[in-house]
């Protein structure tokens, strides 16, 4: 029995049905990859960003990311207690914490990264590499109108 749900023949042809489906299939490949390595998508979500933006406040990665304050506490939280980050007092303003990845937090990131490459290498596996990159400027035009 199939895991996608009954929808009438009309609506399974519709681009926001399919868009949905393949998100839904993306998400679950991608969470099962990085469940892999003990890391759940929010969690590498903030990861990555503190490895791009870091060292920065805690109250800005929420803002950058929509992530609720109280939801980005706990989650700087487990990735601190994991060892992947470090929170120390922000030498510009010392009420702020200044968040950064650790040496262990590059690594897995590194790792983390690759799982999920292969996650959407299995999710775009019927698709050749120009329909790939077809894709991707589709989906970019669709998902960011205006870019």
């Amino acid at each position: 029995m199939s895991d996608i749900p009954y929808a009438p023949s009309r609506i399974r042809a519709l681009p926001s049905w399919l868009l949905g489906r393949a998100a839904a299939r993306g998400h679950r490949l991608v969470a099962d990859a990085l469940a892999s390595e003990g890391m759940r998508m929010m969690h590498h979500a903030v990861l990555s960003a503190v490895a791009e933006l870091g060292p920065v406040s805690q109250a800005e990665l929420g803002r950058t990311l929509s992530i609720d304050p109280k939801d980005m506490v706990a989650i700087v939280n487990d990735l601190q207690k994991d060892e992947l980050v470090t929170r120390t007092p922000d030498p510009k303003d010392r009420r702020k914490n200044a968040i950064e990845i650790s040496a262990e937090g590059r690594r897995r990131l590194r790792r983390t990264q690759r799982l999920g490459d292969e996650a959407n290498a299995e999710l775009t596996a019927a698709l050749s590499a120009e329909e790939r990159e077809q894709l991707i400027a589709l989906l970019t035009r669709i998902a960011l109108p205006g870019e």
